[in-house]
């Protein structure tokens, strides 16, 4: 089983994955409902975040920086970085996230 919805954190600072970043994936409907959490590996992926399959909506993706930064030994400016996107049809949805003490980006990724 493949996550319909999948991300990857790099750490664009210290050039590597971001290993060890807690996310949590919820759908935004009012209840937020939350569909999995997990931590990312030692390649700053998630290998199984939620189900195969989600309705169309909006979703968000919420990462636990604080923790990572904690953990690396680096200034964190911000402790938690939420990102909300909108699902629309049932291709794969894959949302990276690049990381640095004091920003940070993200986009739809394949």
């Amino acid at each position: 089983m493949t996550s319909a919805i999948t991300t990857h954190v790099l750490d664009t600072a210290l050039g590597r994955p971001a290993a060890g970043v807690p996310v949590r994936l919820s759908r935004i409907d009012g209840s937020d409902h939350v569909l999995a959490d997990a931590v990312t590996d030692d390649d700053g992926r998630v290998a199984d975040l939620g189900p195969d399959q989600v309705p169309a909506g909006t979703y968000q993706l919420r990462f636990g920086t604080a923790a990572y930064y904690a953990a690396t030994g680096q200034e964190c400016f911000y402790p938690q970085v939420s990102v909300t996107f909108a699902v629309t049809d049932r291709r794969h949805h894959h949302v990276p996230l690049l990381l640095s003490p004091f920003a940070y980006s993200t986009y739809r990724g394949s």
